[in-house]
């Protein structure tokens, strides 16, 4: 199914949502350290969404109970926050988080290290960002949504990393989830992209292999294996001749 091109207008609330998406994203990494529970980063992100005149996405989406996501180590996406669940020095963790403005979605994730880390989970986390502003580049008028995809699994090859393969992008826009869906592997999809098409590009790289399982919980996505994962993820807009990040803080 074609994505649909966005409006100037639509657009313009996109980069509003985007940049309170930026603003939490700046908040936690200011944040994130040894100590803190995943419940106390829930509520600060809340407050800066809310502060901004803007409604947290994933909060009720689905019957989820939060604002973000936080997903430690093993912990790949949807983990729900919890007042017992308290970061330790060595840890990663990966906060997505959405914000509504006007009825327009922003959506963005990053991993954060808290302290100092092992280096290679470090290196894992500088592939999958790597992997995702290789799949940003691609996001110009004319290519394929395979380009996108394509540029992220190269990425993966090369650092040798397991690639999550239940899970990708997505269009966004008045909803969190639009068409198309994103795979962060090469499928054969020749979906042509336009200028003005909005997609969640999130790549999700794994420290040992591709396979996933959901928990009891019903929503905590972790690693089989129980290897770290990583997951980067920018809301963007094709252009004609570049692409346009609108997860970003306004300058």
């Amino acid at each position: 199914m074609t994505p649909q091109k966005k409006s100037r207008e639509e657009i313009k609330l996109m980069k509003i949502a985007g940049s309170i998406v930026a603003k939490v994203h700046k908040a936690m990494k200011e944040e994130i350290r040894p100590g803190i529970s995943t419940l106390d980063l829930d509520k600060i992100a809340y407050e800066i969404i809310k502060d901004n005149k803007a409604t947290p996405t994933f909060l009720g989406y689905h019957g989820f109970p939060a604002s973000i996501c936080a997903s430690i180590n093993e912990e790949v996406v949807h983990g729900i926050p919890n007042k017992d669940r308290i970061l330790k020095e060595g840890d990663v963790i990966s906060i997505d988080v959405g914000a509504t403005y006007h009825g327009l979605v922003g959506d963005g994730a990053w991993t954060y290290p808290v302290g100092n880390i092992d280096p290679k989970v470090q290196k894992l986390l500088d592939y999958t960002q790597k992997a995702l502003f290789s799949g940003i580049s691609k996001m110009i008028e004319g290519n394929v949504l395979d380009d996108v995809s394509g540029a992220i699994e190269e990425v993966a090859k090369e650092g040798g990393y397991g690639i999550v393969r239940q899970y990708g992008g997505h269009g966004v826009g008045h909803n969190m989830h639009e068409e198309p869906f994103l795979f962060n592997y090469k499928v054969g999809n020749h979906l042509k992209l336009k200028a003005g098409n909005v997609i969640a590009i999130e790549p999700m790289l794994n420290l040992g292999g591709d396979d996933v399982l959901v928990l009891d919980d019903e929503w905590t996505v972790i690693t089989k294996d129980k290897l770290p994962s990583a997951h980067f993820e920018h809301t963007v807009m094709a252009g004609e001749k570049e692409p346009l990040i609108l997860t970003q803080l306004e300058e």
